[in-house]
């Protein structure tokens, strides 16, 4: 390990990675347990496939007009934000299931970026990064965005932390007590599309999932307190990518999988404790 340090102070790709990794975490760990409480980790998934539709745009106006201000970054953003309010107008206005909302945006997305990676001219590695997950390509300015999003996220979460908590336990209660279920709802909704995109960054879209829901799950088999629990998944998500990015580092496998295989890794052990205490209950 004393490598992988010293590789840590002379390596700035593999140190960006790490920050990249711990920012991403907050955002995992404070998101992910509403996600898990309020189960709407399937949402997050189609918001994660449904990024790929404004990544590519944004790739395709940058190379075909030299719009260079346009990262992938901000078009995985936009379209985060875009479908996430989506899911939930729909939900509401027309009372379509959500699982079919789900499939639609989930669909929309991938398809409208797969045209636009075949519109783009040359060889389109950020799409792909993005898709498969790429940590060690995260830019200083991509950090300083991750950082102002966890900033966001952090002050929103706790300026409404009751309103939320009201919203994922008993909506019906919260209705009585003059709170503003709607709203709250599509606010939610946004911060799970802003944390989803951070995870992007780190594993990709297609094992985002897995660093959104994983931590928060096995931090809710250690504590029923909501606030516990975004801190014990935040610190999990930490753990996860430090030691996927050091695992990737001597084994030389991709950071994004080899992350998400160290977190279900600890998830199939969190279960076999939980198991191992549950006969030890009834054996007593």
């Amino acid at each position: 390990m004393l490598s992988f340090f010293q590789a840590l102070t002379q390596n700035p790709f593999l140190l960006a990675a790490l920050l990249a990794g711990i920012a991403s975490s907050l955002a995992s760990g404070i998101i992910g347990s509403y996600v898990v409480v309020k189960r709407i980790v399937s949402i997050s998934g189609s918001i994660a496939h449904s990024v790929l539709g404004g990544m590519g745009l944004c790739v395709f106006l940058s190379r075909t007009y030299d719009w260079d201000f346009l990262t992938p970054l901000y078009g995985a953003l936009g379209a985060g934000l875009a479908s996430a309010l989506l899911i939930g107008w729909i939900n509401l206005k027309y009372k379509e299931r959500e699982d079919t909302i789900i499939a639609v945006i989930w669909a929309t997305g991938m398809s409208l970026g797969v045209v636009f990676l075949a519109l783009t001219p040359g060889y389109n590695v950020e799409l792909l990064n993005f898709l498969f997950g790429n940590i060690l390509w995260v830019s200083q300015q991509d950090l300083i965005l991750l950082a102002s999003l966890d900033v966001i996220i952090f002050a929103i979460v706790l300026l409404f932390y009751q309103r939320f908590l009201a919203i994922c336990f008993d909506e019906e209660e919260a209705l009585l007590q003059g709170v503003n279920v709607t709203a709250l709802y599509f606010l939610l909704l946004c911060l799970v599309a802003i944390s989803v995109v951070l995870l992007i960054q780190v594993v990709g879209a297609i094992l985002v999932i897995a660093m959104l829901a994983i931590p928060a799950a096995i931090a809710a088999t250690m504590t029923t307190k909501l606030s516990h629990m975004m801190i014990f998944a935040t610190i999990l998500g930490v753990l996860f990518n430090f030691f996927g990015i050091y695992f990737s580092y001597e084994i030389n496998w991709p950071p994004g999988a080899t992350i998400s295989l160290v977190a279900v890794l600890a998830y199939a052990l969190s279960l076999l404790r939980k198991k191992r205490q549950t006969r030890l209950k009834i054996a007593s």
